[in-house]
């Protein structure tokens, strides 16, 4: 069954890759290009929770994330962000950071909080189907490797 937190962001439609513990997806509202969110699968709502396998698993999630990113975003620095105040289940906001901007179906990502803290308020904020055809391309990058 799935989580929650992986159906508020859009799951299956966001659905990049997975790992055997991890989700990764699309986020629909960009505070810069290629912002993910990376959800576990367990049924956990505390990191301390998640198990052992799953910790072992992030290796190879976060790998994939971040050789992805590199290839489509190009980001100079990389946040992972671990907030779960409104979705409950343990995940991470994905925030690829970078000087300038980026262009991607006709619109423009900027880093507005480059080069200090995300701007987590200010985003692109995608509909489904944007961020469906995101999540493709981004799945496209993740297999190529």
């Amino acid at each position: 069954m799935t989580n929650p937190t992986a159906i508020s962001f859009g799951y299956p439609r966001t659905r990049v890759a997975e790992t055997d513990s991890w989700l990764v997806l699309v986020r629909p509202k960009q505070p810069t290009f290629g912002a993910l969110v990376l959800i576990c699968k367990e049924s956990v709502e505390a990191f301390s929770q998640v198990s052992p396998a799953a910790f072992a698993d992030l290796r190879t999630a976060i790998d994939g994330v971040e050789r992805m990113l590199g290839e489509v975003v190009a980001y100079e620095k990389i946040n992972y962000l671990m907030l779960m105040m409104v979705d409950k289940d343990v995940h991470f906001h994905v925030i690829p950071r970078y000087a300038g901007t980026r262009e991607h179906e006709g619109l423009t990502f900027a880093d507005a909080g480059w080069p200090a803290a995300p701007a987590l308020g200010t985003a692109v904020d995608l509909d489904l189907d944007a961020a469906e055809r995101l999540a493709g391309v981004l799945a496209r990058a993740w297999s190529a490797a």
